[in-house]
């Protein structure tokens, strides 16, 4: 069924029923939107995906989830949207073929823009907006890997106890302001509690991510009083601080092949090397040292690089 996301109302649908929708906009564009109503009244959970074309297992996670909820069973509604950016979904690419741009730093975007900008707008407008809760699922994509975690906003009690109760070894925490741009600088703007997740990426579905994912969801369903039950439980043994805004890691200055030295969640002190730049013919070209000590939080596994290329991000532990 399509539906005009501005005028996409949860409630007009019946409680108790799971329906699947397609929100279309602009010239040719629109999401999926994926509605679990449940039979009783109560919070609304929204979860997306895919915000990045090459990030694969929060997808399927949505799907799987929303193929196992009984709206029965359930006390309020879940929204979920398994591909946000279609455009780039079927390209296969971080960022969207229509106009070069990265969804994750375009909110609260405009009708009048650019299909991100449009895409922004109505996502942010006719789903996240009516959430109690909201989830951002994502991974490394093809080029990045980052643990798999649950971030959330350091200030905000309620986020962090939702972190607490996902289900991740991995927790980290961001510091205010969360940078504009983001679905979750959106949610923030309206008071919206929330989590994102990364996972291993490069292109893959792993069953631990997968695992991780699906589980994390149904723990919010559970901490949100949508679902009756007790959360999975899974002890956190590493929690994280910092901006964790990908932009501000270290950068190539020209094109050639990366050689990593070290691995995610690795402990290195300042100046440790990091790893090198080589040329085709395997001629060093640039070293990659650790500006301070810290814990490495994403490495670039794609190995070609160009310049202005992302490479590595690091993190701090929680004191």
């Amino acid at each position: 069924m399509t539906v005009d996301p501005a005028k996409f109302h949860p409630e007009s649908f019946a409680r108790g029923t799971r329906q699947r929708l397609f929100a279309a906009f602009g010239d040719s564009l629109g999401f999926p939107i994926l509605l679990a109503r449940g039979r009783d009244p109560g919070r609304t959970l929204v979860v997306t995906a895919n915000v990045h074309g090459d990030e694969y297992e929060g997808v399927r996670a949505i799907l799987e989830t929303f193929d196992e909820l009984d709206p029965a069973a359930m006390r309020g509604d879940f929204i979920g949207v398994p591909v946000v950016n279609l455009p780039a979904f079927w390209n296969g690419t971080r960022t969207s073929p229509l106009d070069g741009a990265n969804l994750a730093r375009v909110f609260p975007g405009s009708v009048e823009g650019t299909a991100s900008h449009q895409l922004a707008w109505h996502l942010g407008h006719a789903v996240i907006a009516r959430a109690d809760f909201y989830l951002d699922l994502h991974s490394g994509g093809v080029r990045y890997r980052m643990p798999s975690m649950a971030g959330y906003a350091a200030a905000d009690s309620r986020a962090r106890a939702a972190a607490e109760e996902f289900g991740a070894a991995v927790i980290w925490g961001h510091p205010p302001p969360i940078d504009p741009g983001r679905t979750v600088s959106f949610a923030t703007e309206r008071g919206i509690p929330w989590i994102y997740t990364e996972a291993r990426g490069a292109g893959r579905i792993h069953p631990d991510d997968l695992r991780l994912m699906k589980r994390g969801v149904r723990n919010l369903l559970i901490h949100l009083g949508v679902l009756e039950g007790e959360p999975e439980r899974v002890p956190v043994r590493t929690r994280l601080f910092g901006n964790g805004n990908t932009d501000s890691g270290m950068t190539a200055a020209q094109a050639g092949f990366l050689l990593l030295d070290v691995e995610i969640l690795q402990a290195v002190a300042a100046g440790e090397r990091l790893g090198r730049l080589v040329s085709v013919s395997g001629e060093a070209l640039e070293e990659y040292r650790a500006p301070v000590n810290g814990i490495v939080a994403m490495t670039r596994e794609f190995p070609v690089v160009q310049p202005g290329d992302i490479l590595f991000l690091l993190a701090q532990l929680e004191e």
